[in-house]
């Protein structure tokens, strides 16, 4: 009697977003250029992806539209994840984000998995939500891995970073079906420690904002990891970096190296079944 193991769509994907062998995921959002302008010119956003792919990044997140623009060859070695909500600097309410895109449109570009940002304890908070809920009904349907961005932010939100905070913003996530939650980091391994255990589903932390510094930066993504999180994703500190690639590589080897026990997606979507041996 041999043992198969049968990954569904879903499990296939989220195979993909992690990096093997360490089941730890390095990921870099792309998709600021929606809220704040471009990134750079536009010969050189097809330098960095490039660079990107070769420097042991897993994924990008990016819109819709962006998709277009992505060098084939990074498209095979990094995984795809479009970003389905937004809104721009110059919104009335910029914690806003309004749906721009679909679960079903994102399978037809080739993606990967799909994420939504969520503002705990904003004015739309309540849009917000019902959008996550519609979001995951799709991504069950159509097999794709959903990202919950999730960020305290609001007129009664007094510390983004409180653990305690960070965990229901974590249980939000899961209870309306999504597979992985972003949060912001609490400040220390020790507190994160809480909110990782807290979670139901793996954590993936933000990047910390501009740090400035990039041994700060690497300082700050080695304490994450060492609170066994899934993974990390950063933007600014490596799209701003003078050597985006190099930065790339740094944070790869310090998020791959697996630190903390770090989560795993593995038993999310994995079915066993037996089959007799011939």
């Amino acid at each position: 009697m041999t043992d198969v193991y049968c990954l569904s769509g879903k499990g296939l994907r989220q195979q993909r977003i992690l990096h093997q062998p360490s089941g730890t995921t390095f990921l870099v959002p792309l998709d600021h250029s929606l809220a704040d302008g471009p990134l750079s010119s536009a010969a050189g956003f097809a330098s960095l992806i490039a660079s990107l792919a070769v420097n042991d990044v897993d994924g990008i997140i990016v819109h819709k539209g962006r998709v277009r623009f992505l060098p084939t060859e990074a498209l095979g070695r990094m995984a795809l994840i479009v970003h389905l909500n937004g809104s721009t600097r110059h919104a009335p309410d910029t914690d806003a984000k309004t749906l721009v895109s679909s679960v079903a449109e994102a399978v037809a570009l080739g993606a990967d998995g799909v994420s939504v940002h969520i503002n705990l304890g904003s004015d739309t908070e309540a849009a917000q939500l019902s959008d996550l809920g519609l979001v995951a009904e799709q991504c069950a349907r159509w097999g794709v891995p959903l990202l919950a961005m999730v960020y305290p932010r609001g007129p009664r939100i007094t510390d983004s970073a409180d653990p305690t905070l960070l965990a229901h913003a974590a249980n939000v996530a899961a209870d309306l079906g999504a597979d992985i939650v972003k949060l912001p980091f609490t400040g220390s391994p020790e507190t994160m420690r809480g909110v990782v255990a807290a979670s139901p589903i793996p954590v993936v932390t933000a990047g910390g904002g501009v740090l400035g510094n990039a041994d700060a930066f690497v300082r700050h993504i080695g304490s994450a990891m060492e609170s066994g999180v899934l993974g990390v994703a950063a933007g600014r500190n490596i799209f701003r970096a003078a050597d985006p690639g190099r930065m790339a590589r740094s944070v790869a080897r310090r998020v791959h190296a697996g630190l903390g026990s770090p989560q795993s997606l593995t038993s999310l979507d994995l079915t066993l079944s037996a089959a007799t041996a011939s």
